[in-house]
């Protein structure tokens, strides 16, 4: 049954500000007005908001905002629908969600795009729905819709034990794959090899070039997920095997390189990257509908799940963030409200 809804809401809420750009202690809860939902969108009731990269992106200052979009950190947050905007239809008040949003995760009070908002796969708690819509949505989008990962098809992601990392190996693994992971530590390999990796390098202990050379017999993989970039770059190209395809999303190690570009030439490959928070509603939709229809079942199913690395209360984001900034996590880190 949905929870009964107050009649009347709040019109100020707590939320964490970024109050100029900066470390971890310029996250601070203030009192902001409570959002209202407007055309095609629904205000929820947040629950609990997923922490990325690029939120941290965000409070370093940057990585700002797209036009409209909240100033509010969060891009990711599960919660209850108290209120509908014009136009919304296939949700109701009282309706449990996880949604994608541009901005204003960390907080009470979060709109969304109605488009944006998934149903909680089956079994889910608030804190695992989510952290759901950041990852997945990314990982569908690169993955499977861009660089058209198939079964049988060798993959390798870096950054294995990031919750990019963590949701590709499991989405890849459980859709036919041979999985191959890069990681800092023997800890987060072995939870890479645990979700379904069939190997993972520790890069601070093996040459990560050499290794897929030797597991692939010389051939190479098919798709490889980058968010390193750097000196990444043109180790990846030489990774691929014929008609083999980059897909860059992040470049923890800087966006310029220089690399010899005639294997690209020769191996006929396709180098290719996106960033997800512009784009428009109507593009998230279509992602939204594929992974209700394509992975929302291995949720549902518990073949796969994300890996929950710890939860912070919202007041303590700036811990949360500290967190993140120190690498030292395995999976998602949360936000509860």
């Amino acid at each position: 049954m949905p929870e009964t809804i107050p009649e009347t809401l709040p019109t100020v809420m707590t939320a964490i500000e970024i109050t100029e750009p900066g470390g971890p202690e310029v996250l601070q809860p203030v009192e902001r007005p409570v959002p209202t939902a407007a055309h095609g969108e629904v205000l929820l009731r947040v629950a609990a908001a997923g922490v990325n990269r690029p939120d941290v992106l965000q409070r370093l200052g940057g990585y700002a905002p797209p036009p409209g979009a909240s100033d509010i950190p969060g891009l990711e947050v599960a919660g209850t629908v108290v209120a509908l905007g014009a136009g919304v239809t296939g949700w109701r008040i009282g309706d449990a969600v996880c949604a994608l949003v541009s901005g204003g995760g960390y907080a009470e009070y979060c709109t969304a795009p109605a488009a944006q908002c998934l149903r909680p796969p089956a079994g889910f708690d608030r804190v695992r729905a989510a952290a759901l819509p950041e990852t997945y949505f990314t990982v569908w989008e690169n993955v499977f819709r861009r660089a058209k990962l198939v079964g049988g098809e060798r993959f390798l992601v870096h950054g294995g034990s990031s919750g990019i990392g963590t949701t590709a190996i499991q989405i890849a693994s459980a859709r036919g794959a041979r999985v191959f992971a890069t990681a800092g530590t023997a800890e987060k390999c072995a939870a890479c090899e645990g979700l379904g990796a069939e190997r993972a390098i520790n890069y601070r202990d093996e040459d990560f070039l050499t290794v897929i050379q030797e597991l692939t017999g010389g051939e190479g993989v098919d798709v490889i997920l980058d968010m390193v970039g750097g000196g990444y770059i043109a180790k990846n190209v030489k990774a691929l095997r014929t008609e083999g395809r980059l897909v860059q999303i992040a470049f923890l190690e800087g966006s310029k390189t220089e690399f010899d570009f005639l294997p690209v030439m020769l191996k006929r490959l396709t180098i290719m990257g996106s960033t997800l928070r512009p784009r428009t509603i109507e593009a998230k939709a279509v992602i939204a509908e594929e992974l209700l229809r394509e992975v929302w079942p291995l949720l549902d199913s518990g073949r796969i799940a994300p890996l929950i690395d710890s939860t912070y209360p919202l007041a303590q984001a700036a811990d949360a963030h500290a967190r993140m900034e120190s690498s030292a996590h395995i999976g998602k880190i949360m936000l509860t409200i």
